[in-house]
Order: structure tokens, then C-alpha cells, then sequence
């Protein structure tokens, strides 16, 4: 009878604790940073190499729309006003209640070290909120990002990992920034 009443307890402190855990988990959901919706969401080259700060391919007003659902708070977009979106993302960005940034990077010659900076500086206003940078393609947010790694210290070839890693997946790009890194 002890036994059983052990049991009983033990069941309900569990009972109890994984209820609180469920609790929890939805508090926490609500209001967060939900990074599986992205995830799923097909932006093209979508990656997420650092926390909350996303790097991706020019997504639809769709995707923006759950990204603002998912609890993006930025957009940083690094395509000229010559790059046709189809809808004026500057507007819809904000109609969603997320901030807008442009830092217009003209092609491989935009990927730059002052640049790289322009970039560094709007993250690190942003405070580690999420934030999606994108450009067409994700290969010059990647470029950006490899130039930053260069300027914190890191070899040629981990600024190229990390560029890699943020979306540079353009071999003739790699072969372009790698040229410049090393000063050829």
C-alpha cells in the first residue's frame, strides 16, 4: 500500500513537472523567436550561422510576412533600388512591424571592406534582436560577412568558411573575394 501510494505521488510530481514544462514552452513561444518556421519556410539559401541574425536569399512578401510572425524584428537589405523585388519591400517591412534598412552593395565590386563595415555597425545597433540580412541570392551577404571575418582577425581561409557559411555559395564570388582578401 506504501508502495502503491509512492507510485501514485511519484507519477504526479511528474505529471506536475512535465505540465509546467509544457507551460513554459508555450510562454516562451509566444512571444519568442521561432526559428523552425523559418526554416521551413523556402526562403531560398536561408541560413542561420549566428543566433538570431539570419542570412538569406531575397524573400517574397510571403516569407516576410512569417518572418515578422516568427519574430524577426530587422531586415537589412543589401540589393540596389535597380533590383526589382516585385512589391516595395521598404513599405511592407515596416507594415509588419519590423525595422527596414538598406545598404545597397552593387554586386561582387559592393562587397567591400567599407561596406563590411556599414553592415557590422547596423548589427551591432540591432542589439542581437533577430534579424534577417539579405540581398538576391545570399552570396553577397556572405561576401560581406567573409570581409568582416578578415577585419576581426581571421585567416583567408576561415573568412572564407565563414562566408561560406553565411551564403556564399558561388564558386566564381569565392574565387573573386578570395583574390581580394589576399591583396592580388
Amino acid at each position: 500500500m506504501i508502495t502503491t501510494f509512492i507510485n501514485i505521488s511519484n507519477r504526479r510530481r511528474i505529471l506536475v513537472s512535465n505540465l509546467f514544462a509544457i507551460v513554459l514552452i508555450s510562454c516562451a513561444g509566444s512571444t519568442g523567436f521561432d526559428l523552425a518556421a523559418l526554416q521551413n519556410s523556402d526562403i531560398d539559401n536561408f541560413r542561420a550561422p549566428s543566433g538570431t541574425t539570419l542570412s538569406a536569399g531575397q524573400p517574397t512578401a510571403a516569407q516576410l510576412d512569417l518572418a515578422a510572425r516568427a519574430g524577426v524584428k530587422h531586415v537589412i537589405n543589401l540589393r540596389t533600388t535597380e533590383e526589382e523585388a516585385g512589391f516595395n519591400e521598404s513599405e511592407l517591412v515596416e507594415s509588419l512591424g519590423m525595422k527596414y534598412y538598406s545598404l545597397p552593395v552593387a554586386g561582387g565590386g559592393g562587397i567591400n571592406p567599407d561596406n563590411a563595415l556599414a553592415l557590422s555597425r547596423i548589427l551591432e545597433g540591432i542589439n542581437g534582436e533577430p534579424v534577417i540580412v539579405h540581398c538576391a541570392t545570399g552570396n553577397r551577404v556572405g561576401g560581406l560577412m567573409a570581409f568582416s571575418a578578415i577585419a576581426e582577425g581571421a585567416s583567408i581561409r576561415e573568412a572564407m568558411a565563414e562566408g561560406k557559411r553565411w551564403g556564399m555559395t558561388s564558386e566564381r564570388l569565392q574565387e573573386t573575394i578570395r583574390e581580394r582578401l589576399s591583396g592580388r
